[in-house]
C-alpha cells in the first residue's frame, strides 16, 4: 500500500463556527445528527457551546481552547459561536459523513416528505459566495425551527419524543445504507482487516507492511473554505507523488 489511509480511516477537518444570530438570539450553526458515525471535536481557538439532545436530555457543554469532546451517533447537536469559535473536528467512518451521514433537524413535516428534506438540505451547486452564504443561512434558519420545536418536544414527552426523531432520520438514511455500506468496507473493514493480518505476520516474527513505510503531507483544498452545517470548512487532500 503506497498511501496508507488516515489513522484509524477518520476524517479531519477545520471549522470556523458561523457567527450568524440564529431565532433563539445565539450564534452559530446547524442542528443535526448523524446517523452512524462518532464526531470528536478538539477546540483549537476561540469560545462557545456544544448543545446536544440525548434520550437523557438536553444539555450545553462549554468549549474552550484545548477542550476534547466527542459524541455517538444519534446525538442531537448544535454549535454555539460565543467569541470566534474554531475546531478540529474528527469524524468516524471517513466517506460516510461526505455521503450524506447527516440529518438535519427540520420540521417533522420536512423530515417525513424525502423529497422536500433533499430540497430543503441542499445548497445551490454553482453560485456566489453571498449566494451561497444565504442558503447555507436559510437552510440552518429551517433547521433551528424544528430543532426548537424536538427540545420542547422531548421536554414534554421524554425519550419517545427523540425516539420519533431518530425513526425519522433512520427512514431518510436508508436508500443510501448500500452505498454506505461498499464504502465502510472499502475503508474502515479494509484497514481493520489490514492490522489483523499485521499482527499474525508479527507474531511469527515477520516485518510484515513494515517494509512499506512511508510519509503522507496533504495541501490544504482549494479556497474558498466550503459552506459546511456547522461554519466554515477547512479540508485537506493527500498530496500527490513523493515528498520534497
Amino acid at each position: 500500500m503506497s498511501t496508507p489511509r488516515f489513522p484509524g480511516s477518520t476524517a479531519v477537518s477545520r471549522v470556523r463556527v458561523y457567527g450568524w444570530p440564529a431565532s433563539d438570539g445565539l450564534h452559530g450553526g446547524t442542528p443535526h445528527v448523524h446517523t452512524a458515525s462518532t464526531e470528536a471535536y478538539l477546540v483549537t481557538g476561540g469560545s462557545g457551546q456544544v448543545h446536544t439532545l440525548t434520550p437523557e436530555g438536553t444539555a450545553e457543554d462549554p468549549l474552550f481552547p484545548g477542550d476534547v469532546l466527542w459524541f455517538g451517533p444519534g446525538t442531537v447537536h448544535r454549535l454555539v459561536n460565543a467569541e470566534d469559535l474554531e475546531l478540529v473536528v474528527v469524524m468516524q467512518n471517513a466517506g460516510l459523513p461526505e455521503a450524506g451521514d447527516a440529518v438535519l433537524t427540520f420540521p417533522r413535516e420536512i423530515l417525513a416528505d424525502p423529497a422536500a428534506y433533499t430540497e430543503a438540505a441542499a445548497l445551490p451547486s454553482e453560485a456566489a459566495e453571498g449566494e451561497l452564504a444565504e442558503a447555507a443561512r436559510a437552510r440552518r434558519d429551517l433547521a433551528m425551527q424544528g430543532y426548537r420545536e424536538l427540545v420542547a418536544a422531548v421536554r414534554e414527552q421524554g425519550p419517545r419524543a427523540l425516539n420519533a426523531f431518530h425513526r425519522d432520520a433512520a427512514a431518510l438514511a436508508r436508500p443510501q445504507v448500500q452505498r454506505w455500506q461498499e464504502l465502510w468496507e472499502q475503508s474502515v473493514q479494509e484497514e481493520t482487516e489490514r492490522t489483523r493480518r499485521q499482527l499474525l505476520a508479527l507474531a511469527e516474527g515477520d516485518p510484515g507492511i513494515m517494509g512499506e513505510a512511508t510519509v503522507v503531507r496533504t495541501d490544504p483544498a482549494p479556497v474558498p473554505h466550503r459552506f459546511g452545517m456547522c461554519g466554515r470548512l477547512h479540508t485537506w487532500r493527500p498530496r500527490e507523488g513523493p515528498l520534497p
